[in-house]
């Protein structure tokens, strides 16, 4: 399993348009993706309701996780993506 730990870089954290944000990017990742905040049950990143369900606020830390083997690049993109609080997917790392 690859995972990266990451804290979660929106203010109002993963809620609303960053959940959403996170959501197509997850969705677009190619390889599938849980997210798991504290010692919560991981919920997989691709699905909205999972998503918001977990409740993780800014400065809060989240695990992202993929038992694909070529997940690696791929989880350094979203981890990006929710690390520094961005409006959209960065294409490289």
């Amino acid at each position: 399993m690859v995972e990266r730990r990451v804290t979660v870089g929106w203010a109002e954290g993963l809620h609303a348009r960053p959940a959403s944000i996170f959501v197509r990017a997850a969705s677009a990742a190619g390889v599938p993706v849980t997210i798991q905040k504290g010692d919560g049950s991981p919920v997989n990143a691709a699905s909205m309701l999972g998503v918001l369900g977990l409740g993780a606020e800014g400065g809060e830390e989240i695990v992202l996780a993929s038992e694909a083997e070529d997940a690696g690049p791929a989880l350094d993109r979203l981890a990006k993506l929710v690390s520094e609080g961005l409006e959209e997917l960065p294409e490289t790392v």
